[in-house]
């Protein structure tokens, strides 16, 4: 009767909380309730690292008064007596979409895309939203509400989950007894951006990762120009974008590499964003580290795969099984790391979810504290909001869980959880706890019970001598059903009854399989105690595997590292004037060929017998596709914002394929969806680095343009973009490189300008500090691009595919261009019907530099059997087709002065091959890249065995997982996309 007094006196006491204290009341007597309500005896949680024992924790209208060992309790108290329990801070959810509405994906609009934005007054760009507001689309759902608090949760900070730029969010107490006006403790919590387009909006731009980059730099940098009062019209967009600048910037990446892109876009512009993470940070966990940034993570672990049928597992990579077993040690080694984060619930179906995925995380070695921490006081600083939600400070709101015991063991019971003062109760702490063993007697057989689990949700388990029986038991409000089968489950018996508080015996109604109704009494022999090392055993059962450089098959366990190697009585090919020298000595040392020669000696450096093999220079692809997460960004006809350097795939499979081809650098080139496309990456091989560190120091500056079928989109039927029409794209180029001019005259005399990216990239192309690598085919074509560029006083770099180049040699001579080509590509399309085979030795011959390109995964692995064919189409010497495929790109890409040739001071960027590297029968034994090899062939015949060790290994962990009774997935084939020119 008392406890039901101090119920109804609670429930008042938060209705009264609820009204504003301005408001009128006409349904009774208005009075302010200044009650104290006090909790003893329990251990509390002030911080995750202040905490008292035996302590009291006393709250006053919705709000901590204090939490001490030595509180002065008040006379108009309630006092509830916790002995035995545990008092922790509420869990806050930093990234979440509670309340708010989501918009709905727009139907299809047809094949041809939506160029134009579809509103006025705002950004010209329908997925930049910074003028949305979360409270605006809010809506308190109290069933959704109550799923979280069960998971422990207090407060969420939620938003309108859809856009690259998205607006703000609102901070919301899961207080199911109040209103808006309490529940809502901040209108603009944050800001909030993403790398995703909106599924509401239809317009094409952004199409590409590296699109929606591109979009992000030039709105930051027209919201700083807008600032400054440039703009003759108004836009809201930017107005918004300016205005919340100082709030919270939370950032969704949802991958290790964007976590990196966003950072990267956050430091250009001064913004410390707070990033949501992808769950796969430990993969790069130096990199995340030096972001300095807080981290949002996701604990949604996936399930084992069910691998029992030996046939479908061949379907799961490696690096999928490796995510899998590694994928919960990512909260540990960020925590190792120092550095801070947040947990979520993003991503999982849903948050009564949360606790079995945060165990896990536990278990695999997340100290509890940090745990705690990364749901209490970081979110909360992550916010801002550290003085009122996060901790059981004096002044915070009144968030707190009543807990059975550790809140992170897994039999512990959550009793409530108070939002605001406003008590939500779990689990009932009048739940009597039956767990422990007991001794069951029926018809004269002896049964052993053992109840476990937690105290309101038990787990059963009967045994019958050493035979255990198939059993089940229910337990709601001290009402007890259990039932277990005998004689291979064709005999039932089943029994309920009620608890009582005088006796740790149960008894009851038991009804026989032939439905015989008797009593019965389990008399308790046995308390029921933690497992100590439950969780240790499961920990020491669960093997991590070790993190590679790159996380996928063939990765190093270790980068590799630079080493003074001398190569002795090796054929070498120079690339050079010196032509092919046998029996030659070549030492590399510092990243460097040190010296050329006989007889040489080193100390201290590897000797590498190199008699009967061949020496090279690493092998260069002028155009490549490998190695990227996009190649076109297709949303305009001109893209020259975007940048393949943003969009870098370092864990690419075709980097450790092209290495053992003997490919050392590349340029990983746009695709050609547009007459201007975007911004090359010059790219060394260098596997195991993290996307920068494949790019070349200072790098020459290149672009992708693109004549012919693709650009005026004749092969997929789209007709709301200009050109349409092989006129149309000549006079798209005059028009880009006239406003460029104007641009560039208008920035050189110092005038205002507004800072455009495309016209920066365009304008250095005049000023030929940037090259052009023109996709082409037809003559015509190219005769007319040789002439625009004429025009605007600059040169075309490289004409690649260029098939029709033998027609137009001598002109490309007398304009200065050289060519990429294929050996012997043909009639693959309409426009290339005029190829021939000899198209590279004439161009060749008539003094165009010249190189073979793959523009194909598969083909970069034998550039050096492709750079032969022109011996028989052609007549070119050895030397002279293998400077095909080192010197010449190398001359094409500008960095002649540093690889595509065996010279001393050069970069020892080699590759020692078992035979003469035009010979079909030649491989490739060892790729160096300054001095460090990243291929060797006796190494990868060694991983391969490592590989399926590893592998049987993993798949005997997940079939155990399965046997366990765990949750699987099925088998799922995840291969990454090969981009071609005209892939979208």
């Amino acid at each position: 009767m008392k406890k039901l007094f101090f119920a109804l006196c609670l429930l008042w006491c938060s209705s009264i909380l609820t009204a504003q204290e301005y408001f009128p009341e006409n349904a009774g007597v208005k009075a302010n309730n200044n009650n104290y309500t006090a909790f003893t005896n329990a251990k509390i949680y002030v911080t995750p690292t202040q905490i008292i024992e035996k302590g009291t924790l006393l709250i006053q209208q919705g709000k901590i008064v204090s939490a001490s060992s030595t509180v002065s309790i008040p006379e108009n108290s309630i006092i509830i007596d916790l002995k035995g329990k545990s008092i922790y801070p509420s869990f806050i959810d930093v990234y979440s979409k509670f309340g708010v509405e989501q918009p709905k994906k727009k139907p299809g609009s047809g094949r041809s895309a939506e160029y134009a934005p579809s509103r006025d007054g705002y950004y010209w760009n329908d997925h930049i939203m910074p003028e949305n507001k979360a409270i605006a689309k809010f809506k308190y759902d109290d069933k959704e509400a109550k799923v979280l608090r069960e998971a422990g949760f207090g407060v969420v900070n939620s938003h309108i989950q859809d856009g690259i730029a998205r607006g703000t969010g609102v901070l919301i107490a899961l207080n199911g007894e109040g209103t808006d006006a309490n529940r809502i403790l901040d209108d603009k919590s944050a800001q909030y951006f993403s790398l995703d387009k909106s599924i509401a909006k239809g317009q094409s731009y952004p199409s590409s990762l590296m699109g929606a980059l591109a979009l992000l730099r030039q709105m930051y940098s027209d919201a700083d120009w807008y600032s400054k009062g440039n703009s003759t019209t108004t836009d809201l967009s930017l107005e918004a974008l300016n205005t919340n600048k100082n709030l919270v910037q939370i950032f969704e990446a949802k991958d290790k590499g964007n976590d990196l892109r966003a950072d990267k876009i956050g430091d250009a512009n001064g913004i410390q964003y707070t990033i949501l993470g992808g769950g796969n940070e430990f993969e790069r966990i130096e990199e995340i580290k030096a972001t300095n940034a807080k981290f949002i993570i996701p604990i949604n672990f996936p399930d084992a795969y069910d691998v029992s049928d030996p046939y479908a597992v061949g379907y799961v990579s490696l690096q999928d099984m490796r995510f899998w077993n590694q994928a919960p040690t990512n909260p540990k080694v960020l925590a190792d790391n120092g550095i801070q984060f947040s947990l979520t619930t993003y991503d999982l179906k849903s948050p009564s979810n949360f606790k079995e995925k945060l165990m896990k995380a536990i278990k695999y070695g997340l100290p509890k504290t940090k745990a705690l921490e990364a749901l209490t006081t970081i979110p909360a600083q992550i916010l801002g909001k550290s003085n009122q939600i996060g901790s059981l400070k004096t002044g915070a709101y009144a968030n707190f869980l009543i807990t059975s015991g550790d809140v992170f063991d897994s039999s512990t019971t959550l009793f409530e959880n108070w939002v605001q003062g406003s008590k939500s109760v779990i689990n009932s702490m009048d739940t009597k706890d039956i767990r422990g063993d007991y001794n069951l007697n029926v018809q004269g057989k002896m049964y052993v019970i053992s109840i476990t689990g937690e105290v309101s949700k038990p787990s059963i388990e009967v045994k019958q001598d050493t035979m255990k029986l198939a059993s089940k038991i229910a337990y709601d409000n001290n009402w007890l059903i259990m039932s277990f089968a005998t004689d291979n489950g064709d005999n039932t018996y089943r029994m309920t009854g009620a608890t009582t508080e005088g006796s740790d015996n149960l008894s009851g109604l038991l009804v026989s399989p032939n439905g015989t109704e008797t009593q019965f009494t389990a008399a308790k022999s046995k308390a029921f105690e933690e497992k100590e090392g439950k969780d240790d055993k499961a920990k020491d059962a669960s093997k991590v595997m070790p993190v590679m450089y790159p996380n996928v098959g063939y990765g190093f366990a270790n980068k590799p590292k630079s080493e003074t190697v001398l190569f002795k009585n090796a054929t070498v090919w120079t690339s050079e004037e010196a032509g092919i020298l046998k029996n030659t000595d070549v030492l590399i040392k510092n990243g460097k060929i040190a010296k050329i020669g006989t007889n040489l000696s080193a100390g201290g450096a590897k000797v590498v017998d190199a008699t009967g093999k061949h020496l090279t220079a690493g092998i260069i692809d002028e155009h490549s596709h490998i190695a990227a997460l996009a190649v076109n960004e297709s949303g305009h006809n001109s893209t020259a914002e975007v940048k393949m350097e943003d969009v870098v795939d370092p864990e690419h499979m075709g980097i450790y394929h092209s290495l053992a081809g003997g490919v050392t650098s590349l340029q990983l080139l746009h695709g050609s969806a547009n007459p201007i496309g975007g911004r090359s990456a010059i790219l060394k091989l260098k596997w195991g680095e993290e996307a920068d560190g494949l790019i070349y120091d200072n790098s020459p500056k290149f672009i992708k343009f693109a004549l012919g079928e693709n650009v005026k989109q004749s092969n997929w039927g789209s007709y709301s973009r200009f050109p349409q029409t092989r006129m149309g794209v000549e006079q798209l180029y005059m028009n880009y490189f006239q406003r460029a001019k104007e641009y560039d005259t208008k920035k050189k005399n110092g005038e205002p300008y507004r800072y455009d990216e495309e016209m920066e990239v365009l304008a250095e192309i005049l000023n030929g500090e940037r090259f052009i690598s023109c996709h082409s085919y037809v003559q015509s074509e190219i005769n007319m691009m040789m002439k625009v560029a004429e025009h605007f006083g600059f040169r075309i770099n490289t004409f690649t595919h260029i098939l029709e180049g033998y027609k137009v040699a001598d002109k490309m001579a007398e304009h200065g261009a050289g060519a990429g080509t294929f050996s012997d590509w043909w009639a693959y399309k309409y426009e290339v019907n005029d190829a021939i085979p000899y198209n590279a030795a004439i161009m060749q011959k008539q003094d165009v530099v010249t190189a073979i390109n793959s523009d194909d995964r598969e083909m970069i692995r034998r550039l050096n059997q492709e750079a032969a064919k022109t011996i028989k189409y052609g007549g070119l010497t050895e030397l002279e087709a293998w400077k095909m495929v080192t010197i010449n790109p190398a001359k094409l890409l500008h960095i002649d002065n540093r690889v595509g040739s065996i010279k001393e001071g050069k970069d020892a960027d080699v590759v020692l091959w078992s035979g003469s590297p035009l010979s079909v029968y030649s491989k490739a034994e060892r790729t160096m890249i300054e001095g460090t090899t990243y291929f060797d062939l006796e190494t990868d015949k060694q991983n391969r065995e490592k590989i399926k060790k590893e592998r049987n290994e993993l798949v005997t962990m997940m079939l155990k997982e399965k046997s366990g009774g765990k949750k699987t997935q099925g088998p799922k084939q995840s291969v990454k996309r090969d981009f071609t020119c005209e892939s979208l």
